[in-house]
């Protein structure tokens, strides 16, 4: 009788284990739990964690620039409280505005049927529209970028 209640356990463990590994979810699963889109991150996310308090911590494998409405730079590694339809004190991540980088500092989402979201840059406030985030996007190393970018543009191509 002990080996097969030994045994039962054995295979209810394993059948727990099995079960919550299937149930891990991704940075952009959590976004979407949270009421925001899945796209704010892009999708080379490495890992991330979130503590009780909700300071979440975003692990990319380098530095990288994608696309939003304009060129967005995330760093190494993404920081931001976050709580339900927003991330506030976004730490590792610019958006360029008329050739300047500038830090993207909170990100809401005040109203979903609005179909805006809005980006705190310090200097401004600008929305967006939600539609830029419906995806993650796939961003590329910084330095591969740029460069691609300085061959295509006229006198930049000169240096």
């Amino acid at each position: 009788m002990a080996f097969f209640n030994t045994l039962l356990t054995v295979l209810l463990c394993i059948s727990l284990s099995s079960h919550l590994s299937l149930s891990s979810s991704t940075i952009h699963d959590l976004l979407r739990s949270k009421g925001l889109p899945a796209g704010l991150l892009p999708e080379e996310v490495k890992s991330y964690t979130l503590s009780d308090d909700g300071r979440l911590q975003v692990f990319l494998h380098g530095p990288c620039l994608t696309k939003f409405e304009n060129r967005v730079l995330f760093d190494s590694v993404v920081t931001a409280n976050l709580t339900y339809g927003s991330l506030i004190g976004v730490e590792g991540l610019s958006q360029e505005e008329l050739f300047l980088w500038l830090p993207v500092k909170d990100i809401i989402l005040d109203d979903p049927k609005s179909g805006l979201i809005l980006f705190d840059i310090g200097v401004a406030h600008k929305q967006l529209s939600l539609s830029l985030f419906e995806d993650p996007p796939h961003c590329k190393p910084q330095g591969g970028l740029r460069n691609h970018v300085r061959k295509e543009k006229g006198f930049e191509a000169l240096r």
